[in-house]
């Protein structure tokens, strides 16, 4: 397998696929008078984009627009506060991502808060907080679980664990976010023109390619569900235009390794056993209806947001444009903090912030394409 990804970005490959692609969109402005407008929903894809010189070799001739994709991105800031506060509590053990970490809330983040003496501590594996919350049983541990499709079925594993060994000292801030409510609100608020989506890799493990036909069905564009090696993402590109100047509107995998068609059965199982969907607020946009989920009636002895109370303030505004990021309805070189007042050492927003964050992306990869 290693291989065969190494071969994916062998530029003896793509370098004709950089051709065929400059091509069919040369084709496409010939046929259309503009530039094709394709979105990347997922951050990977995003960081993947820039890091392997997609973004800067095609843009020229096709506009790639980052979508709201990174979980830590999108989340609210009034989410993120709330999280903040939960770690200043006394008797608690904060368990997170990494990128949560640094993300700025109004007054501080929880590096601040670590470094204040709490109890804070990035897992690898989400499931070792089951394992903290049973080597601690005289503190509460609390997972801050941020996530799209990809990472709440692991959540689901946790609380399965935390049930069949008795565990009470353990629970999960649920903060989740789902892909097809806020492909909707896009696509109904119609403030980007966009002529299709790469689709996510990993979420769509989860999915399966069947979960994107709304896409077609009720707004008419295609999707392509793309790899994260430069070869996928260019030929994931090429077969959008390919619909698109043959006048085929589909969802097709050019994931086949890894996506089936009906995605991961026994992880759907998971999900309806143990959550339910919810209203989501979304940084930049606002709350979405049902798209998130959180845990049912019956799993609430681990849901935080019931066993916890906090109170936060209007969260502090800055000239962070973040959430118009998230949107695609500017580039991060927009925002006028952008490299500036924002930057990896002083992030503003989670967009800089994040691993999968556009302004990180840019900041790290395109700053010299401006």
């Amino acid at each position: 397998m290693l291989e065969i990804l190494k071969q994916s970005n062998n530029p003896e490959i793509c370098k004709p696929l950089v051709e065929a692609v400059i091509e069919k969109a040369i084709e496409f402005q010939q046929k259309f008078g503009r530039k094709p407008a394709f979105m990347e929903v997922c951050g990977s894809h995003t960081m993947a984009l820039a890091r392997t010189g997609v973004k800067q070799c095609l843009k020229d001739v096709v506009n790639l627009i980052s979508g709201p994709g990174c979980p830590v991105c999108v989340t609210d800031q009034r989410s993120i506060d709330a999280m903040i506060a939960l770690a200043e509590g006394e008797n608690r053990i904060i368990c997170t991502f990494g990128d949560m970490m640094r993300v700025p809330g109004s007054t501080r983040t929880l590096v601040d808060s670590k470094i204040s003496g709490k109890d804070i501590r990035v897992l690898y594996s989400p499931v070792d907080a089951v394992k903290v919350a049973i080597e601690n049983p005289d503190k509460e541990v609390i997972f801050l679980g941020v996530g799209f499709e990809t990472t709440i079925p692991i959540m689901t594993l946790m609380v399965g664990e935390a049930e069949k060994q008795g565990i009470t000292n353990f629970s999960i801030w649920m903060t989740t976010k789902l892909v097809e409510p806020v492909l909707r609100f896009l696509l109904d608020a119609g403030e980007v023109n966009l002529d299709g989506f790469l689709l996510p890799g990993h979420v769509s493990i989860v999915l399966g390619e069947d979960a994107y036909q709304y896409l077609v069905d009720d707004y008419h564009i295609s999707g392509v569900i793309a790899g994260f090696e430069t070869a996928e993402l260019l030929s994931s590109i090429y077969k959008l235009l390919d619909l698109i100047l043959s006048e085929k509107i589909s969802i097709e995998n050019n994931h086949p390794s890894v996506v089936t068609k009906t995605g991961n059965q026994v992880i759907h199982q998971w999900l309806e056993k143990y959550l339910t969907e919810c209203d989501e607020a979304w940084r930049g946009i606002g709350v979405i209806p049902n798209s998130g989920l959180d845990l049912k009636t019956e799993y609430e002895q681990f849901n935080a947001k019931k066993r916890f109370s906090v109170v936060v303030g209007e969260p502090r505004k800055t000239k962070c444009r973040c959430g118009e990021v998230i949107r695609g309805l500017i580039t991060p070189n927009e925002c006028p903090l952008f490299g500036k007042a924002c930057h990896p050492m002083n992030p503003v927003g989670p967009c800089m912030v994040s691993t999968e964050g556009s302004c990180s992306a840019y900041y790290h990869y395109m700053r010299e394409s401006f």
